[in-house]
């Protein structure tokens, strides 16, 4: 390389090191603007999301005085009275029950996403709007409705007085409180499910059966596998809201056996004991975390298989 070419590619890397400069300078006033844009919504989630979350934490481990109010201080004997049989066995209840649901729910959303992604794709779209029709209406009038129909005087009722099953009535009891959990995430575990369903190609179905593969065969090497996403998806939009509900409890199992959300809602209005309420509310917001946190693992899975 002679002086002259040199002194050429010495410019050209100048030249070019200026236009990067000048490009950075330029890009400056886009990032900011666009930190502006971020600063309402981070704003918002500060206020509405973090800060009561710390409070909330913070009133876990303060002390109360004889009305139930935060006093301030700290201790753990809020957290170590959760281990007594009262709370213990409502924490059992919860979980045994939100899995109960979580099983029940992912069945019959699996049967549902099959027909739906079976019919024509004309007919896959109103189907689907059944199913969101209901919930158009107020949570609690849809509860009210499974008193009626379970009730001494509902259709079911009136049903099993032709057979000469008089005066029966599933309110209040654990069935009905089933059905109303049932009925109410059944839509939440029908969409992760059917949009995965959707998304499997027809050939691979086609290609199973003639390799043999009966029903069943099918379903356990094709479809269950590749709606594994969607299955994962709806076992956690079950499951944690599951173990916050408290209004179905109450109506339909006449509040004899309660889930966390009624013991966190007894704690702030009738015992007053805003700290153990605290409490009770961060041990179920770490069960929802560590419920995500095994579902993330279990989708992590197949990607660390492939890599391998």
């Amino acid at each position: 390389m002679n002086a002259r070419q040199f002194d050429e590619r010495r410019r050209s890397d100048v030249t070019s090191t200026t236009q990067v400069l000048h490009l950075g300078r330029r890009g400056r006033p886009k990032r900011r603007g666009s930190l502006l844009l971020l600063i309402p919504g981070i704003a918002s989630v500060a206020l509405l999301g973090v800060l009561p979350l710390f409070l909330v934490a913070r009133n876990s481990f303060a002390l109360a005085d004889d009305y139930g109010g935060i006093v301030g201080g700290f201790t753990l004997d809020n957290y170590a009275k959760l281990f007594d049989p009262v709370y213990s066995k409502t924490m059992l209840y919860s979980l045994g029950l939100g899995l109960l649901n979580t099983v029940v729910c992912l069945v019959v959303a699996y049967i549902t996403s099959y027909y739906i992604v079976s019919r024509p794709e004309g007919r896959q779209g109103f189907l689907l709007l059944l199913i969101i029709i209901p919930f158009w209406t107020d949570f609690l009038v849809r509860t009210f409705a499974w008193i009626t129909i379970l009730g001494s005087g509902g259709p079911v009722a009136g049903v099993l007085g032709l057979f000469g099953i008089g005066g029966f009535s599933l309110i209040p009891s654990n069935v009905a409180v089933i059905l109303g959990l049932l009925y109410s995430f059944l839509p939440t575990a029908i969409f992760p499910i059917y949009a995965s369903m959707r998304s499997i190609d027809g050939s691979l179905k086609e290609a199973a059966t003639d390799l043999g593969c009966g029903w069943w065969g099918v379903h356990r090497r094709v479809i269950l596998p590749l709606s594994r996403p969607g299955l994962l998806g709806a076992a956690l939009l079950t499951f944690i809201p599951t173990m916050g509900v408290f209004v179905i409890p109450v109506l339909l199992g006449g509040g004899k056996d309660q889930l966390v959300g009624n013991l966190i809602v007894t704690m702030y209005t009738e015992f007053r004991n805003q700290p153990m309420g605290a409490a009770v509310s961060m041990v179920l917001l770490v069960l929802m975390l560590l419920s995500m946190a095994l579902v993330g693992l279990a989708l992590r899975r197949p990607a660390k298989r492939k890599g391998a």
